[in-house]
């Protein structure tokens, strides 16, 4: 039982670790992760709700051919939960935020809507100031 809290592991002295095999990845570099969802989604397909904190098993892969100031963009793919249609999302680092592509809705944000209400504002305040 306390074996697998051990920090160091016992390597026997013939071991090679470029013997192992290593794992193959596509051009995309796909690979699974556990995920919450930033959002919440409504699907299309059977109109569900997911909300924003529900985990899934995600497929993320790299889109080519984009980024944003050096930064990768990446892609998530997952399913609803009641008739498993696919949904994906792209990452959106100038906003620092996501892209909702398709498959679902993104349900309204009310703080969303005031954020740029405000934005707004202080802009038109600005140009009746220089103006």
């Amino acid at each position: 039982m306390g074996e697998r809290k051990v920090l160091n592991k016992y390597f026997p002295p013939d071991f090679d670790p470029t013997a192992l095999p290593k794992r193959k990845r596509g051009a995309t570099n796909d690979m699974k992760v556990r995920m919450m969802l930033p959002m919440s989604v409504r699907c299309k397909t059977c109109g569900t709700f997911m909300y924003k904190g529900t985990k899934f098993n995600m497929r993320k892969e790299d889109v080519l051919g984009e980024a944003y100031l050096g930064i990768q963009i990446y892609r998530f793919y997952w399913r609803c939960k009641n008739c498993a249609a696919e949904m994906t999302m792209k990452t959106d680092p100038e906003g620092t935020d996501y892209q909702l592509e398709e498959g679902g809705t993104r349900n309204f944000e009310h703080w969303r809507e005031e954020a740029k209400d405000k934005e707004e504002a202080v802009k038109e305040r600005e140009e009746e100031e220089e103006g």
